[in-house]
């Protein structure tokens, strides 16, 4: 595994969980918009890249850029709503999507 990964992995991390406190809050609560199923898709996003990461896969790149972008996706969902667990869930989301961003470069 390459240490240039070590941010990207703590940010997948942190936004796996993150992903995971929304989308166990939103239960049973209305949404107008795609979140929490959002948060659904960030899970398996970061957790697949998470896994080519660890394996050191010559398609980290692309898995990070699709990473990136579901991670905004699910940003741009969360923010909308005024729960706390939504709007840390939103800043994690964007700060995996940057760091995703910087391995894929």
């Amino acid at each position: 595994m390459k240490a240039t990964y070590r941010n990207a992995i703590e940010a997948c991390q942190k936004c796996i969980v993150d992903c995971r406190i929304c989308l166990t809050e939103m239960a049973g609560k209305e949404s107008r918009n795609d979140c929490p199923k959002c948060c659904i898709q960030c899970i398996d996003a970061c957790d697949a890249l998470l896994k080519m990461m660890t394996s050191d896969s010559a398609y980290v790149k692309q898995y990070a850029l699709l990473c990136a972008e579901i991670c905004e996706y699910c940003a741009d969902h969360c923010e909308e709503h005024k729960h706390e667990h939504c709007k840390e869930c939103a800043k994690s989301c964007r700060a995996c999507a940057e760091a995703c961003r910087k391995i894929a470069a």
